[in-house]
C-alpha cells in the first residue's frame, strides 16, 4: 500500500467513524421512545447500534464506486424523504404535531440522511453484484416454457385454490365484511334514491345484488353472501392473471409458490377480499393495469401491434376509474406520462387514453343521467383545507378577526368545529356547507390563505397529522378510537372495519376463527411481534416500495419505472384524503408479489 493508498483510507476510516457516531447520537429522533430516553442512552444497546454503524458504513464507503454521482444523488434523495418521515413521524405519533422550531430535528436530519445514504448505496451494489450473477447463470441455463394446455389447467387451479384457501374465512365471518359505507349503498338501491358521493358502479353492484337476493330469498345475508362470493372471485381472477403473467415472464418457480400461498392465506389480502367496500375491485382493476403498463413499456412494438393488449389497457384503466375517483386524477396525470415515454407511438396512445377516459365519462354520465343522481358536494376535494381550518381555529383561534369567523361559521358550523379529530376529516367534513360554499368560493379561498399566511405551520401540521399513516412506518392505526358502529366501540385499533352493517348480521360458522379475524382487525396483536408488524403497515411498505422504485430508476429500467409512477400517483391521492386506513393503499399488499418480482426479476 503506497502513501497515497494509505491516507485515502484513513480518510474513508476516520469519515465512518464520524458518521456512525453522529448517526448514533441522533438515532433516539427517530425512535418513538415516549420521552424515556434513557431506554436508548442508558443501555448497551446504544453501543450495539454505534458498533453496527461503523463496521457498515466503513465497509461501504471502501467498496462503493464514490465517483458515481447519479447513484449518490438518487440515494440521497430517497434517504433525505425517509429520514424527514421518520422525524417528523415519531413527533405526531408521540405528541399529534411537528416542532419545527425543535433544533434537534435540524440536526439529526443531515446526519441521518447522511448515514442511511451510505447504507442504501451500499446494498443497491450488493443487489446489482447478486442480479449481474444471476444474469449471467440464467444464459446458460433456459427455463422451459410451459405447454399452453398445461397452462391453462395451472391457471384454473389457482383460480378455485385461492377460493378453497379463503373459504372457511368466508365461513367464519358470514355473510363478510359489509362496512364502509355499505349500508348507504345499499340504501340508495333500496330507495332509488341516488347520488355521486360513491361511485355509481358500485353502488349498482352491491345494492343491486343484496336486494335482489332479499327479493327473491328475504334474505339480507344472503343478499350480502352473494356479492361477497362475486368479489372472491374477482379477485381470484386478478391473482391468477398476476400469476400467469409472472410465469409467462418466466419468473421462478419459487417466488410464484410464496405469492401464491401470500394471496391465499395472509389476513390482509384475505379481509379486504371479503370486505363489500369498493377498494378490492378497484386495486384488481388497478393491479391489471400496471401489468399492461409493463407489457406497453417493456415490448412496444408488440404491444401497439395487438388489439388484444390495447383492448386490456384501455378495460382495465376505465374500470379503476370508475370504482374511486381518486383513480381518475392519479391517471389523467399518468396520461401526460405515457405521451410523453411512448411519443414514437403518439397516435396510437393517445387513441388509448382518449377511449379510457371517453368510456369513464360516458359510463358515469349515463348511469348519472338515467338514476337521476344528485352530486356528492365537494367536501371530499375539500378535505385538507378544512383540517386546516379546524385545527388553526381550535388552537389559534386569536389569529381569527371577528369577520374571519364569521365567514368560516358560515360554511362550518361552531358545532363542527368543536368536533375537530385531528386524524380524522369526517366529523367536521361532514357537516360542511356546499351550498354557501358554491355561492361565493372566492371569498371562502381568501379566508383559507389569509389565515394560512397567519400561521403557516399549523396548516403543515394539519396535513400531517392527518396523513402520516401512509408514510410513517411505526404508526398504530387508530383513526376511529372511541367511535362506536353497530356491533363494537373502537378501541386502540382502526385497522379494519369488521363489521356487518344493517341490515346484514354476522351468523359466523366457524367462531373461533371469526374470533381471530377480530382480533386483527381491533387489536394491536400483530403490531407487538417485530419485523412481522411491518407486513401490515402502509407506510412500512410503502417505504420498501420506495425503495424498490428509486433503486429500477438507479439502474435505468425505465420500463419498470412507469407502474411505480402510477402507484405513487395514487398514493398522492390519498394523502390529501379523510384520514389514513390500510384500504385507501391495498395496492401495497395486492401489488406486493409483483413489486417483488420486478426487483428480483425484473420481469
Amino acid at each position: 500500500m503506497n502513501d497515497n493508498e494509505f491516507k485515502i483510507k484513513l480518510k474513508l476510516n476516520v469519515m465512518a467513524f464520524v458518521i456512525a457516531t453522529a448517526g448514533t447520537l441522533c438515532f433516539p429522533q427517530i425512535l418513538n421512545l415516549q420521552e424515556n430516553t434513557l431506554g436508548y442512552t442508558n443501555s448497551i444497546f446504544s453501543i450495539f447500534i454505534w458498533v453496527l454503524c461503523t463496521y457498515a458504513v466503513n465497509w461501504s464507503l471502501h467498496t462503493i464506486d464514490l465517483e458515481d454521482k447519479r447513484g449518490w444523488a438518487i440515494a440521497g434523495i430517497l434517504s433525505f424523504l425517509f429520514t424527514t418521515a421518520m422525524l417528523f413521524g415519531v413527533r405526531l405519533e408521540a405528541a399529534g404535531n411537528v416542532n419545527f422550531k425543535d433544533p434537534s430535528l435540524w440536526i439529526s436530519l443531515p446526519v441521518l440522511t447522511c448515514l442511511f445514504t451510505i447504507l442504501v448505496r451500499k446494498f443497491w451494489n450488493f443487489l446489482g453484484g447478486v442480479k449481474d450473477r444471476k444474469n449471467s447463470y440464467a444464459k446458460h441455463l433456459q427455463m422451459p416454457q410451459t405447454p399452453e394446455r398445461a397452462a391453462k389447467h395451472a391457471d384454473i387451479l389457482t383460480f378455485f385454490f385461492l377460493l378453497i384457501c379463503w373459504l372457511p374465512v368466508f365461513l367464519a365471518v358470514y355473510p363478510g365484511f359489509f362496512v364502509y359505507d355499505a349500508q348507504d349503498e345499499w340504501l340508495q338501491v333500496a330507495s332509488r334514491t341516488f347520488t355521486t358521493h360513491h361511485p355509481i358502479v358500485h353502488v349498482l353492484m352491491l345494492g343491486g345484488i343484496v336486494c335482489a337476493v332479499h327479493k327473491i330469498t328475504d334474505s339480507y345475508n344472503l343478499g350480502i353472501a352473494c356479492y361477497t362470493v362475486l368479489q372472491m372471485m374477482i379477485v381470484s381472477g386478478g391473482f391468477t392473471y398476476l400469476l400467469s403473467f409472472m410465469r409467462k415472464r418466466k419468473v421462478s418457480k419459487a417466488v410464484r409458490i410464496i405469492s401464491l400461498l401470500y394471496f391465499a392465506l395472509f389476513p390482509v389480502i384475505v379481509m379486504f377480499t371479503l370486505c363489500s367496500a369498493k377498494d378490492a375491485i378497484f386495486t384488481v382493476a388497478l393491479l391489471l393495469l400496471l401489468l399492461s403498463l409493463l407489457d406497453m413499456g417493456s415490448d412496444r412494438e408488440t404491444f401497439f401491434a395487438s388489439w388484444t393488449k390495447m383492448a386490456f389497457f384501455v378495460l382495465s384503466a376505465t374500470a379503476m376509474m370508475l370504482f374511486r375517483k381518486n383513480g381518475v386524477y392519479a391517471f389523467a396525470v399518468m396520461a401526460l406520462i405515457l405521451l410523453f415515454y411512448h411519443k414514437h407511438y403518439l397516435k396510437r396512445i393517445g387513441l388509448l387514453l382518449a377511449a379510457a377516459f371517453c368510456s369513464y365519462f360516458l359510463i358515469t354520465a349515463g348511469l348519472t343521467t338515467v338514476l337521476h343522481a344528485e352530486g356528492g358536494g365537494k367536501q371530499e376535494m375539500l378535505t385538507v383545507p378544512i383540517q386546516q381550518l379546524a385545527r388553526t381555529y381550535k388552537f389559534n383561534r386569536e389569529v381569527f378577526e371577528p369577520e374571519d369567523i364569521a365567514a368560516l361559521h358560515e360554511i362550518l358550523p361552531e358545532e363542527a368545529l368543536v368536533l375537530y379529530n385531528p386524524k380524522l376529516s369526517d366529523p367536521v367534513k361532514i357537516r360542511f356547507r356546499n351550498n354557501t360554499f358554491a355561492e361565493n368560493k372566492s371569498k371562502y379561498i381568501r379566508l383559507w390563505a389569509r389565515i394560512g399566511l397567519k400561521k403557516p405551520l399549523s396548516y403543515i401540521n394539519a396535513w400531517l397529522v392527518n396523513s402520516y399513516g401512509f408514510w410513517y412506518p411505526d404508526t398504530v392505526i387508530d383513526v376511529y378510537s372511541g367511535n362506536t358502529v353497530f356491533t363494537f366501540t373502537y378501541g386502540d385499533s382502526s385497522y379494519f372495519g369488521y363489521e356487518v352493517e344493517e341490515p346484514g348480521f354476522r351468523d359466523s360458522k366457524i367462531p373461533w376463527l371469526d374470533e381471530v379475524y377480530r382480533k386483527l382487525a381491533l387489536e394491536i396483536s400483530q403490531e407487538k411481534i417485530p419485523i412481522y408488524s411491518m407486513l401490515y403497515s402502509p407506510g412500512g411498505i410503502f417505504w420498501c416500495i420506495a425503495f424498490v422504485f428509486a433503486y429500477v430508476l438507479y439502474r435505468k429500467k425505465y420500463h419498470l419505472v412507469i407502474p411505480y409512477l402510477m402507484v405513487l400517483l395514487v398514493w398522492l391521492t390519498v394523502i390529501l384524503g379523510p384520514t389514513y386506513l390500510p384500504r385507501y393503499v391495498l395496492i401495497f399488499w395486492f401489488g406486493l408479489p409483483l413489486f417483488a418480482a420486478m426487483l428480483l426479476e425484473e420481469v
